[in-house]
Protein backbone atom coordinates (compact mmCIF):
# COMPACT_ATOMS: atom_id res chain seq x y z
CA UNK A 1 0.00 0.00 0.00
CA UNK A 2 1.07 3.24 -1.00
CA UNK A 3 0.87 6.38 1.18
CA UNK A 4 -0.48 8.33 -1.75
CA UNK A 5 -3.41 5.99 -2.22
CA UNK A 6 -4.23 6.22 1.48
CA UNK A 7 -3.95 9.95 1.39
CA UNK A 8 -6.18 10.16 -1.71
CA UNK A 9 -8.68 7.80 -0.11
CA UNK A 10 -8.74 9.88 3.05
CA UNK A 11 -9.23 13.04 0.98
CA UNK A 12 -12.13 11.48 -0.91
CA UNK A 13 -13.67 10.25 2.33
CA UNK A 14 -13.18 13.67 3.92
CA UNK A 15 -14.75 15.38 0.89
CA UNK A 16 -17.72 12.97 1.07
CA UNK A 17 -17.98 13.67 4.79
CA UNK A 18 -17.91 17.45 4.18
CA UNK A 19 -20.50 17.12 1.36
CA UNK A 20 -22.76 14.92 3.55
CA UNK A 21 -22.37 17.28 6.50
CA UNK A 22 -23.12 20.36 4.37
CA UNK A 23 -26.09 18.66 2.68
CA UNK A 24 -27.79 16.94 5.61
CA UNK A 25 -26.30 18.03 8.95
CA UNK A 26 -25.46 21.70 8.44
CA UNK A 27 -28.93 23.03 7.32
CA UNK A 28 -30.80 21.83 10.45
CA UNK A 29 -28.03 23.20 12.67
CA UNK A 30 -28.15 26.55 10.83
CA UNK A 31 -31.97 26.57 11.01
CA UNK A 32 -31.82 25.90 14.76
CA UNK A 33 -29.20 28.63 15.22
CA UNK A 34 -31.26 31.12 13.16
CA UNK A 35 -34.39 30.21 15.11
CA UNK A 36 -32.50 30.70 18.39
CA UNK A 37 -31.06 34.00 17.09
CA UNK A 38 -34.56 35.13 16.16
CA UNK A 39 -35.89 34.14 19.59
CA UNK A 40 -33.10 36.05 21.30
CA UNK A 41 -33.71 39.10 19.08
CA UNK A 42 -37.46 38.92 19.76
CA UNK A 43 -36.76 38.55 23.48
CA UNK A 44 -34.44 41.56 23.47
CA UNK A 45 -37.00 43.61 21.50
CA UNK A 46 -39.74 42.55 23.93
CA UNK A 47 -37.48 43.44 26.85
CA UNK A 48 -36.79 46.84 25.29
CA UNK A 49 -40.51 47.39 24.71
CA UNK A 50 -41.21 46.27 28.26
CA UNK A 51 -38.60 48.69 29.62
CA UNK A 52 -40.12 51.51 27.56
CA UNK A 53 -43.61 50.54 28.71
CA UNK A 54 -42.38 50.45 32.31
CA UNK A 55 -40.80 53.89 31.97
CA UNK A 56 -44.01 55.21 30.44
CA UNK A 57 -46.11 53.61 33.19
CA UNK A 58 -43.81 55.04 35.86
CA UNK A 59 -44.08 58.48 34.27
CA UNK A 60 -47.88 58.18 34.15
CA UNK A 61 -47.96 56.94 37.75
CA UNK A 62 -45.79 59.86 38.83
CA UNK A 63 -48.04 62.29 36.96
CA UNK A 64 -51.16 60.72 38.48
CA UNK A 65 -49.61 60.82 41.94
CA UNK A 66 -48.65 64.48 41.48
CA UNK A 67 -52.18 65.26 40.26
CA UNK A 68 -53.72 63.36 43.17
CA UNK A 69 -51.53 65.26 45.64
CA UNK A 70 -52.52 68.53 44.00
CA UNK A 71 -56.20 67.62 44.16
CA UNK A 72 -55.82 66.58 47.80
CA UNK A 73 -54.13 69.91 48.57
CA UNK A 74 -56.96 71.76 46.81
CA UNK A 75 -59.57 69.78 48.71
CA UNK A 76 -57.83 70.51 52.00
CA UNK A 77 -57.51 74.18 51.08
CA UNK A 78 -61.21 74.36 50.16
CA UNK A 79 -62.16 72.58 53.38
CA UNK A 80 -60.08 75.04 55.40
CA UNK A 81 -61.70 77.97 53.58
CA UNK A 82 -65.16 76.52 54.23
CA UNK A 83 -64.31 75.93 57.88
CA UNK A 84 -62.97 79.47 58.27
CA UNK A 85 -66.03 80.87 56.53
CA UNK A 86 -68.35 78.88 58.78
CA UNK A 87 -66.44 80.04 61.85
CA UNK A 88 -66.68 83.64 60.67
CA UNK A 89 -70.41 83.21 59.98
CA UNK A 90 -70.88 81.69 63.44
CA UNK A 91 -68.95 84.52 65.05
CA UNK A 92 -70.95 87.16 63.17
CA UNK A 93 -74.22 85.36 64.02
CA UNK A 94 -73.18 85.20 67.67
CA UNK A 95 -72.25 88.89 67.64
CA UNK A 96 -75.62 89.78 66.11
CA UNK A 97 -77.42 87.66 68.68
CA UNK A 98 -75.38 89.27 71.45
CA UNK A 99 -76.15 92.74 70.12
CA UNK A 100 -79.85 91.90 69.94
CA UNK A 101 -79.79 90.61 73.50
CA UNK A 102 -77.91 93.71 74.61
CA UNK A 103 -80.43 95.97 72.87
CA UNK A 104 -83.29 94.03 74.42
CA UNK A 105 -81.69 94.25 77.85
CA UNK A 106 -81.13 98.00 77.40
CA UNK A 107 -84.75 98.45 76.30
CA UNK A 108 -85.88 96.43 79.32
CA UNK A 109 -83.69 98.56 81.58
CA UNK A 110 -85.04 101.77 80.06
CA UNK A 111 -88.57 100.50 80.47
CA UNK A 112 -87.91 99.55 84.10
CA UNK A 113 -86.27 102.94 84.76
CA UNK A 114 -89.22 104.74 83.19
CA UNK A 115 -91.61 102.61 85.21
CA UNK A 116 -89.63 103.27 88.37
CA UNK A 117 -89.57 107.01 87.59
CA UNK A 118 -93.32 107.01 87.07
CA UNK A 119 -93.80 105.12 90.31
CA UNK A 120 -91.51 107.53 92.15
CA UNK A 121 -93.28 110.54 90.64
CA UNK A 122 -96.59 109.17 91.76
CA UNK A 123 -95.26 108.50 95.27
CA UNK A 124 -93.52 111.87 95.46
CA UNK A 125 -96.66 113.65 94.29
CA UNK A 126 -98.73 111.75 96.83
CA UNK A 127 -96.27 112.60 99.57
CA UNK A 128 -96.19 116.22 98.43
CA UNK A 129 -99.97 116.37 98.48
CA UNK A 130 -100.07 114.85 101.94
CA UNK A 131 -97.33 117.22 103.06
CA UNK A 132 -99.12 120.19 101.51
CA UNK A 133 -102.40 119.27 103.12
CA UNK A 134 -100.71 119.02 106.51
CA UNK A 135 -98.99 122.32 105.97
CA UNK A 136 -102.21 123.96 104.95
CA UNK A 137 -103.94 122.29 107.77
CA UNK A 138 -106.84 121.19 105.79
CA UNK A 139 -107.75 118.66 103.18
CA UNK A 140 -107.42 119.81 99.64
CA UNK A 141 -110.36 118.95 97.45
CA UNK A 142 -110.02 116.52 94.59
CA UNK A 143 -109.80 119.07 91.87
CA UNK A 144 -107.10 121.06 93.58
CA UNK A 145 -105.33 117.84 94.55
CA UNK A 146 -105.21 116.65 90.91
CA UNK A 147 -103.99 120.07 89.74
CA UNK A 148 -101.21 120.10 92.33
CA UNK A 149 -100.17 116.58 91.33
CA UNK A 150 -100.08 117.45 87.62
CA UNK A 151 -97.95 120.53 88.31
CA UNK A 152 -95.57 118.51 90.44
CA UNK A 153 -95.27 115.74 87.83
CA UNK A 154 -94.54 118.24 85.08
CA UNK A 155 -91.79 119.82 87.22
CA UNK A 156 -90.17 116.46 87.91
Amino acid sequence: MNINATLIGQMITFALFVWFTMKYVWPPILAAMEAREKEIADGLAAAEQGAQAQEKAEAEATALLREAKQQAAEIIQNAEKDANQKVEESVSTAKLAGERQLEKAQADIEREVASAKDGLRTQVSSLAAVGASRILGKEVDEKTHAKLLDDLISQL
